[in-house]
C-alpha cells in the first residue's frame, strides 16, 4: 500500500491515519487521599492527514493531526481530551509529537521510529525547561501539578495500536508517574 496521499508521502505516519477504538485502557493517576487511583477507560483516537511543511527552505516535514478522547468505564464521563500532531522529517528520521490538553499544558516531544517484525515503534520524550523538546504550562499547573517530563511509546502493527505514556508530575507535595496505557483497533481507514 502506498503511503502517498494527494502527492504527499506520509512515510511511517501513514499507518496511523484512520479511527481507532480501545476498551481496555488503564489510567494510574495521583489521588490526594489514597495516593494512587486506578481507572479503566475506553478511548477513541482519530488521525487525519495534515499535509506537509517546508521550514526555512531547509526542513521538510509531514504531519497528521489527531484528536484523542478518553472516557472512564465506570461512568462514561470524558476525563481526558487531547489534540495535536505527529510530525516526521524523512531526511533525519526525526519524529515529533505535539499535544495540548485543556488543563493548561502544551508540549513538544521528540524522538525516533524503529521498525521490526511488521511493527513500528514510536518513542518520544519531553522535559520541562528543555530548549528543544519541552513543556509549557499555566501558572496554576506550575504551582499545583507541575509536569516535569513526558515519555510515550506507541506501537503500531497492522490494525492494532498500543501506547504507554508516562507523565512525570510534582503534585500534592510528591513526585508521581501518571501512566496511561491502552490498546486500540482500527475501525475506519480515512485518507481524505
Amino acid at each position: 500500500m502506498s503511503s502517498v496521499i494527494n502527492g504527499i508521502d506520509y512515510g511511517p505516519l501513514f499507518p496511523l491515519i484512520g479511527q481507532w477504538i480501545g476498551n481496555a485502557g488503564m489510567d494510574v493517576a495521583p489521588d490526594p487521599d489514597e495516593g494512587t487511583e486506578r481507572s479503566e477507560f475506553t478511548d477513541e483516537l482519530m488521525f487525519i492527514p495534515a499535509g506537509d511543511a517546508d521550514n526555512a527552505d531547509e526542513q521538510e516535514l509531514v504531519a497528521v493531526r489527531y484528536h484523542h478522547v478518553v472516557r472512564k468505564n465506570d461512568n462514561g464521563r470524558i476525563f481526558h481530551d487531547q489534540i495535536g500532531h505527529w510530525l516526521y522529517e524523512a531526511a533525519t528520521g526525526l519524529v515529533m509529537h505535539s499535544l495540548t490538553i485543556p488543563r493548561g499544558v502544551v508540549l513538544l516531544a521528540g524522538g525516533s521510529i524503529s521498525e521490526a517484525g511488521g511493527e513500528s515503534q514510536f518513542k518520544v520524550s519531553a522535559r520541562a525547561g528543555a530548549e528543544d523538546f519541552g513543556i509549557v504550562q499555566s501558572p496554576f499547573m506550575l504551582e499545583k501539578a507541575t509536569t516535569t517530563a513526558f515519555e510515550m511509546e506507541l506501537t503500531l502493527a497492522g490494525n492494532r495500536l498500543s501506547y504507554r505514556e508516562v507523565t512525570h508530575l510534582h503534585i500534592y507535595g510528591n513526585n508521581f508517574e501518571h501512566v496511561d496505557a491502552s490498546t486500540l483497533q482500527r475501525v475506519l481507514y480515512d485518507d481524505d
